[in-house]
């Protein structure tokens, strides 16, 4: 006997996503000013960012970090599902195969990652186009069934190609919610010049479904580090725009104190060992300097790799090793200083029986500050060459 799956009738199905909607609005109605991005927010812009961007080698980090951040594949999967609706099919399937070279890489190196929960089907009653108004409708506050002016006008059949797919098709995926959705499409919208029109309204609707002013301000300091400095400047000129917060500011008019000490472990793709990064930090002056504190295990170490300008480490504890291509292993001690130079290939780490934490500090080249290579394999390659 074949047994056919039930699914619940669609306005039982509606029913939770207009109470979300509003769960979020009323979030934000509160303003809580303080709130903050999380690491898996965090992890998720510059993987839409660079998709949209076209930047696949330095996404290809961006997904190691989400993934490493807790990131499902299939949350990641659907990222690029979400930006083909506002980057194009190029771009998403060009993200698509970098992220496929991503996991098989991770997999060979025994990393398990977490799959992550599939789309719910759509019920059988499911109707795009009634779908796809309401969930515009409530994201925007306003009723914009049957529009006949402007672009709707114009051109109907994009009118409908956005109710019914867009808002209907891709947001009924729940893999990610809305407030996800709406922070993948100012991130997208971000890293295309000549959107800031789409990323104006669409900044507003983040606001809208609970976003803080502070987590967008976070929000554009990811996209400085992580994306670029273009990306970052054309959403700090729009934030200034929608809220009290003068995004663009330079410089600093007061001693600030960074107090975020959030951990994250070091990818398996770039690390051997254990590895913890924490207190990041970065100039105040875009492009000038990031930094944070990275704490091995004994004998963990870095992948070979190379910093564009160049990097300074700063020994706190333990006993370390650092060395470059061709050179001999040379110890590193607290107190001690160490100066690579650019575009040097090196590796460095804890020595084998002591942990080892120093302070790293770079400075990105559009903004890049790191190009990693493959793991150090064995002992030989700690010897001179």
């Amino acid at each position: 006997m074949i047994e056919t799956k039930r699914v619940a009738p669609m306005h039982l199905i509606l029913a939770p996503l207009w109470g979300m909607f509003a769960l979020f609005i009323n979030v934000a109605s509160a303003n809580e000013t303080h709130k903050r991005l999380d690491d898996r927010q965090s992890a998720m812009i510059p993987i839409a960012a660079l998709t949209a961007s076209g930047d696949t080698h330095k996404l290809t980090g961006a997904l190691n970090t989400g993934l490493d951040n807790g990131l499902t594949i299939n949350e990641i999967k659907e990222i690029f599902i979400h930006s083909y609706a506002y980057a194009g099919f190029p771009r998403a399937l060009n993200g698509i195969m970098t992220f496929m070279d991503v996991v098989s890489k991770r997999e060979a190196n025994g990393v398990k990652d977490n799959i992550g929960k599939e789309a719910t089907p759509v019920p059988d009653d499911y109707d795009a186009n009634s779908f796809g108004h309401q969930v515009r409708n409530n994201l925007t506050g306003r009723d914009m069934t049957n529009r006949t002016t402007g672009y709707a006008g114009f051109v109907p059949t994009i009118e409908t190609f956005l109710v019914e797919h867009l808002f209907a098709d891709i947001f009924y995926r729940d893999v990610l919610n809305v407030q996800d959705r709406e922070l993948l499409t100012i991130s997208i919208l971000a890293a295309m010049p000549g959107a800031e029109a789409q990323l104006t309204s669409h900044m507003k609707l983040s606001l809208r479904v609970g976003y803080s002013p502070s987590q967008l301000l976070d929000f554009t300091q990811v996209l400085s580090a992580s994306v670029s400095h273009d990306s970052a400047s054309r959403a700090r000129t729009v934030l200034g725009t929608v809220t009290d917060i003068d995004a663009t500011a330079g410089t600093v008019n007061s001693v600030s104190v960074n107090t975020d000490s959030t951990v994250t472990q070091g990818s398996l793709a770039y690390f051997s060992g254990v590895a913890k990064v924490s207190s990041r930090f970065s100039s105040p002056v875009n492009n000038h300097y990031r930094g944070a504190i990275v704490e091995f295990e004994a004998g963990a170490r870095t992948a070979w790799h190379t910093h564009p300008l160049g990097q300074t480490l700063i020994i706190i504890s333990g006993k370390g090793l650092v060395q470059s291509e061709g050179h001999d292993v040379q110890e590193m001690l607290p107190g001690n200083v160490i100066t690579i130079p650019p575009n040097t290939r090196h590796w460095h780490g804890a020595a084998k029986d002591s942990p080892m934490s120093h302070i790293a500090i770079s400075t990105p080249e559009n903004g890049n500050t790191v190009t990693w290579m493959e793991q150090v394999i064995d002992e030989t390659e700690t010897k001179a060459q």
